[in-house]
């Protein structure tokens, strides 16, 4: 099979012919159809995040068919559509897994990092951690549900009820949470790149009732935000956008150095919190939810030889919505 293979941070992914793994028990095999490309992979491929396993075939928001089953494999049957996401693997033991926290568990494995993901044509998958995909979506229509939207979600979830979201970089995670706010009749306030008119156009279409620049106030005061870019001088921004008892969550799994700020932002109740990966349950919830609303994704396909200029691309802020690579395999 075809694979796009990560060897040293800061060095392009290389074309690699390589065998098609075989199932462990518990495993499928999967042809791979779509996998997005997301941040995460970015933070790994550009070092920011400093563990993965060498060599690495990078991806986790896959979406394929099952092409074989390993041994006590119940919970699928060759053929079906099944989607991967970044939570691959957990120990089931630990204090946390124990406690409906797997996202924190302390031995998780992931999907592109720790594991093999899907910049490949094959790929294996723990069955208990890959979701069925609603009918609805086209293989590249689903992949970015399963990070941009699965975290998205979770944030959303974290930012409690209120009816003004800010969002802070508005991507492939923020054109689906948009879409669920605006579901639950919230209203959305879109923070981007200074000076980028496409990406405020952008936020617009997708129902925010304000765009505007980073450096920019909102017109009224928020009563949540989430900060999808990687940008910690942000967050004391967002902090003085928020109102009393508001919550600013941090979206990502990297962000830059976040600098100091008075007191006087984070007084009157207001906090800071971080989402970590997904539970099995997110995954659920979502994707019982997102044909529902209906959840539309915007989605830029490149072919899998194509990855390095996804990720240029989306390195660039170059990407509206989510750049898709596709196996081309059939």
């Amino acid at each position: 099979m075809r694979a796009m293979l990560f060897e040293e941070a800061g060095q392009p992914l290389r074309m690699a012919d390589m065998a098609i793994p075989k199932p462990f028990p518990g495993q499928l095999l999967i042809h791979v159809h779509a996998c997005a490309v997301c941040r995460t992979d970015l933070h790994v491929v550009d070092g920011q995040l400093t563990k993965p396993k060498l060599p690495l075939i990078p991806g986790h928001e896959i979406v394929g068919t099952v092409e074989q089953l390993g041994d006590r494999v119940e919970r699928f049957k060759i053929g079906d559509r099944v989607g991967v996401p970044w939570l691959g693997w957990t120990c089931g033991e630990c204090s946390y897994c124990r406690s409906r926290q797997e996202n924190l568990c302390d031995s998780a494995k992931f999907t592109g990092y720790t594991l093999d993901g899907g910049y490949a044509e094959y790929t294996v998958a723990d069955q208990r951690y890959c979701f069925r995909i609603p009918e609805s979506y086209s293989d590249a229509e689903a992949a970015p549900l399963l990070c941009a939207g699965l975290i998205g979600y979770r944030s959303l979830v974290k930012a409690g009820q209120g009816k003004r979201l800010g969002i802070y970089g508005f991507g492939a995670a923020a054109h689906i949470v948009a879409q669920l706010a605006r579901y639950q009749k919230r209203e959305i306030y879109a923070f981007t790149r200074p000076g980028d008119e496409e990406a405020k156009r952008f936020a617009l279409g997708f129902g925010a009732v304000w765009a505007g620049g980073s450096n920019e106030s909102p017109p009224v005061k928020l009563d949540a935000a989430i900060i999808f870019a990687p940008v910690g001088e942000l967050v004391p921004q967002a902090l003085s956008a928020v109102d009393k008892g508001g919550t600013v969550v941090c979206g990502g799994i990297h962000m830059s150095d976040i600098p100091s700020f008075p007191y006087s932002i984070l007084w009157e109740e207001r906090s800071i919190c971080s989402v970590a990966n997904l539970t099995r349950r997110d995954g659920e919830e979502f994707m019982a939810l997102a044909p529902s609303v209906p959840v539309r994704t915007e989605v830029q396909t490149f072919r899998l030889e194509e990855a390095n200029e996804a990720l240029s691309r989306l390195r660039a802020g170059q990407v509206q919505g989510a750049a898709v690579l596709l196996s081309g395999l059939d």
